[in-house]
């Protein structure tokens, strides 16, 4: 009977799922911005909480990049989506992060039958059951982890953009709006992957 017992506890813990969704790069000034959902099991939550997943700004970027394949490894399904710096001047960052949102949804086997979001803002074309959490990646491990799937997957493109758009230190700033990058456009220009919708309040076009 207690054999029954435990063996009824370990299916619950492999079957019970969540989802979690987070973006990356909506404050930035150059480049897209990304986001990811991950899907974990109650038991797999408890191992990468183990291993040490929490919000990715808690985190060195040598641990993210070591998290990230077991966190892919671990999760029962995953997708990621970006929205790019066009589309970010077109339909305003808030539409754009729910466009990399439904993308990185639509990358999922199946639909999670509640969502829980990053923030306090609706996912308002997401038309299922939907969770908003405030500081959500210290809070939920499956928002933990797909901050850090987001956060890696940009850092890497924003390595391999620092070769085509050399001249604004990409590789270190992230496509941040740091001094020595604001400095960087007023002496090179404004790259089309540059966001000018946000430029346009710093004043520099």
């Amino acid at each position: 009977m207690q054999e029954k017992k435990e063996e009824d506890l370990q299916r619950a813990l492999n079957k019970a799922s969540e989802a979690g969704i987070d973006e990356v790069g909506r404050g930035a000034i150059f480049g897209p911005v990304f986001s990811a959902v991950v899907v974990l099991t109650e038991k797999n939550k408890f191992i990468l909480k183990q291993f040490g997943v929490t919000d990715s700004k808690k985190l060195t970027p040598k641990k993210r990049k070591l998290l990230l394949p077991k966190i892919l490894l671990l999760s029962s399904d995953y997708g990621i989506g970006q929205s790019s710096a066009r589309e970010i001047d077109k339909l305003g960052i808030r539409v754009a992060t729910e466009l990399s949102m439904i993308r990185a949804l639509k990358k999922l086997k199946k639909k999670p039958t509640e969502l829980i979001v990053d923030g306090p803002l609706l996912l308002r074309p997401w038309k299922e059951t939907q969770k908003n959490i405030v500081s959500g990646d210290s809070k939920f491990i499956s928002i933990a982890s797909a901050s850090i799937v987001a956060k890696v997957s940009r850092d890497n493109l924003m390595v391999s953009l620092e070769r085509k758009y050399s001249g604004y230190s990409i590789f270190k700033n992230k496509g941040y709006g740091t001094r020595e990058h604001l400095s960087l456009i007023k002496k090179n220009g404004i790259t089309k992957l540059h966001r000018k919708s946000f430029l346009k309040k710093s004043n520099l076009i």
